[in-house]
């Protein structure tokens, strides 16, 4: 396009240098802040991250959007494909924050969703879910709104979230779902105990996640395992306060997709509720859970370390459950407890070295019902298989 007007090539290059900030090779960098984004803990950005994304994902080239040192306010946004590229990078150096006041996004499901994207990666920085307000409105049983998710993929593909930090979460930290090849690495999950319903990771409907290294106290569930999961990868992973890892709660429906594939390794479970748990609700299911591998997990006065509570007649078939090298203390004196449906009682579970002891001493104990399974190596305490 010819240009003849000099005052219209000065607005055209002012238009390149304020939204195309940097462009290296095909790789386009775009800053939130030359989106009008404040970083002042008060002005809503919201807009600004909206607009940025819509530029990255509507062009051909791989993107970078950058989120500099500060503290951006951002209410609810939404991230969604498809793309015309699979290669959008959020660069976060500063804390992108909820706002203080919990009604503004507490009747949304989700503060911010990416849906049906495809090979996005998140680096680095702070979400900020300002949750402390809606966890006392619920402590006082007034009515309060659920709480929203604060980060959330749906229906995606090729994600990768690398050393991220997610704080104080109105519900869950981080929900994976409907996704395939996702990998969690390097992320740090912080809110206190007592917080109520604020699960580290949720993960349903998806298939070949990874979750690496990585730090999670909070108030639920440090990683929950729902309907639908397959191929899941678990390994370096601290978890403390919180309810443990969790395989669960199944049979809310009827219909339901099993969970099969999943390995938990190397991971420590501090002043946890429960370490590794298969939970289901007592009613009748199609679901399952299928090829599970426990390995390598050290508890440290952990409630219940081992346990499965199907309730009495549920319809979840569980079956090739593999304990390995699980050693530690437990605070109960029933360490291991395995709770099956007598309508479907678990199968194939395996115990191989297993040392928990209680109060320091020997003296845990184990507690079966409608459970069939092997043991070998040392097994402390005294299985009831």
């Amino acid at each position: 396009m010819k240009i003849n007007n000099p005052f219209s090539s000065i607005l055209l290059i002012s238009f390149f240098s304020i939204f195309f900030t940097k462009s290296i090779a095909d790789v386009m960098f775009l800053s939130v802040i030359n989106f009008g984004a404040k970083s002042d803990s008060k002005t809503d950005s919201s807009y600004a991250f909206s607009s940025a994304w819509d530029l990255a994902c509507n062009s051909s080239k791989s993107s970078t959007i950058y989120v500099p040192k500060g503290n951006f306010l951002v209410k609810q946004v939404y991230f969604k494909g498809k793309c015309n590229n699979n290669a959008i990078i959020f660069r976060i150096d500063g804390t992108i924050a909820a706002p203080s006041d919990y009604n503004v996004i507490g009747n949304e499901k989700n503060w911010i969703l990416f849906q049906g994207v495809d090979g996005v990666s998140i680096l680095g920085g702070n979400l900020d879910g300002q949750g402390s307000g809606l966890w006392t409105c619920k402590s006082s049983s007034k009515n309060c709104p659920r709480g929203a998710t604060t980060l959330g993929f749906s229906n995606s593909n090729n994600v990768s979230i690398t050393g991220l930090t997610s704080l104080n979460s109105q519900m869950f930290h981080i929900v994976i779902n409907g996704c395939k090849n996702v990998k969690l690495q390097g992320v740090k999950v912080s809110a206190p105990g007592e917080s109520p319903n604020t699960d580290g990771i949720h993960v349903q409907l998806s298939s070949d996640i990874s979750i690496l290294n990585s730090i999670i106290s909070t108030g639920d569930d440090c990683v929950s395992i729902g309907p639908g999961t397959t191929n899941l990868w678990i390994q370096n992973v601290a978890c403390g306060p919180g309810h443990g890892i969790s395989i669960g709660s199944l049979a809310k429906d009827f219909e339901e997709a099993g969970v099969q594939n999943v390995t938990v390794k190397s991971v420590m479970f501090m002043n946890t509720q429960n370490g590794v748990r298969i939970k289901t609700w007592g009613r009748p299911s199609t679901g399952f859970v299928n090829n599970v591998l426990f390995q390598h997990v050290t508890m440290i006065d952990v409630q219940n370390p081992i346990v499965i509570d199907q309730n009495y007649f549920s319809g979840v078939k569980v079956s090739d459950v593999t304990y390995q090298d699980i050693h530690g203390s437990s605070a109960t004196r029933i360490a291991m407890k395995f709770d099956c449906s007598k309508r479907n009682p678990c199968k194939g579970i395996k115990l191989e070295d297993v040392n928990l002891s209680y109060k320091n001493e020997p003296a845990a104990e184990a507690s079966c019902a409608n459970v069939a399974g092997t043991t070998t190596g040392v097994i402390q305490p005294t299985s009831c298989l």
